[in-house]
């Protein structure tokens, strides 16, 4: 029997389903559609949460970056731990197929079985596979492993989408993943962008015009201004020994630009325009990055010196090109320098 499958809105409430439900529609290597369903996420079952954002769309890191279509999948205010993939500190958030969910109306479950079309073909009785589903399949170096995670497998389980297809941001609309007001804030910033990187002469122009302007949008002034340092230029460098909990200032853009080269680089860290929105903000540290998983190699990396991530300050997609409004959320690296102590 087909069932209708349900297409949640940002705000709904939903249960994860228990450990046995979940295994009950993974395949043999622990995924379903392509999807992992790592060990990290057990800790959540049985829990109640409300949809942060219908994942109808995501961005691949792995292959050059690009928007990827994705199908019957939400995010929940769930974030990875790393525990079981060797202590990553990247903190990703978590994708949901919603057959590992069911809808809550008020204290009772709508539904108590998952769907019957969503069941897989793997083991009933055992979570293994999914410990098992970690590491990338062949020999392992024990010193240097390449692991497996939603991040890694992203191409794998999304299908191609296009920049311009116009669908995507009307659910992006519809499922209450962004307003209006953004989706006119980033299309004013796309079009200026385009025009002061055509090569006709406009871009200082442009931007100071965008500057004056950006207010009735309600938007930051232009977020894709260059570093003022070389490239050949050594960056500047500043060591807090920020600890978890304790509460920064992020600098301003002019400051902050004052520390990156042309190419929006410290010291091999990007300077995005998306952080740009954070700017003169107060927040708490969440924790100091040293390591995570590099999606491209399933490989550990470490930093040569590290960074820290704020609470709540993530990556909203709104002026990344040819992915706009992703709601993967991905936290924003930040260089001590980026910051000061309140």
């Amino acid at each position: 029997m087909m069932t209708v499958k349900r297409r949640y809105r940002v705000g709904d409430w939903v249960e994860v389903r228990s450990r046995a439900e979940i295994l009950a529609t993974l395949d043999k290597t622990g995924r379903l559609d392509g999807m992992p369903f790592m060990p990290e996420m057990f800790a959540f079952c049985g829990q109640r949460f409300r949809i942060c954002k219908r994942a109808h769309k995501t961005c691949d890191t792995v292959f050059p970056i690009r928007g990827r279509r994705l199908a019957d999948a939400v995010h929940l205010e769930t974030r990875c731990s790393g525990e079981d993939h060797g202590g990553c500190q990247a903190g990703c958030l978590i994708f949901w197929k919603t057959a590992w969910l069911k809808a809550v109306d008020g204290s009772r479950s709508s539904d108590s079985e998952p769907p019957a079309d969503r069941l897989g073909d793997g083991p009933r009785d055992t979570h293994a596979v999914v410990f098992n589903g970690v590491f990338a399949p062949g020999p392992q170096q024990p010193e240097d492993p390449v692991y497996v995670c939603q991040a890694t497998q992203l191409p794998y389980m999304t299908s191609d989408l296009n920049w311009w297809d116009v669908r995507q941001y009307v659910e992006d609309f519809t499922s209450g993943n962004v307003t209006l007001r953004q989706i006119l804030s980033s299309a004013v910033y796309s079009a200026y962008y385009n025009l002061s990187q055509a090569g006709i002469g406009v871009g200082r122009p442009m931007r100071w015009l965008y500057d004056k302007l950006c207010w009735i949008w309600g938007g930051p002034e232009f977020p894709g201004k260059p570093g003022k340092l070389s490239v050949n230029q050594p960056t500047p460098r500043a060591r807090l020994d920020l600890r978890a909990g304790e509460l920064v200032r992020i600098k301003s853009h002019r400051e902050i630009l004052e520390t990156v080269n042309a190419e929006g680089k410290n010291r091999g860290m990007y300077w995005d325009a998306e952080m740009v929105p954070y700017c003169g903000g107060t927040y708490r540290v969440l924790r100091s990055v040293t390591k995570i998983i590099n999606e491209q190699t399933g490989k550990m990396q470490a930093f040569a010196t590290p960074c820290v991530i704020l609470d709540g300050v993530m990556c909203q997609s709104r002026y990344s090109r040819c992915r706009l409004f992703c709601p993967r959320s991905i936290y924003s690296y930040w260089r001590e320098i980026w910051v000061e102590r309140v």
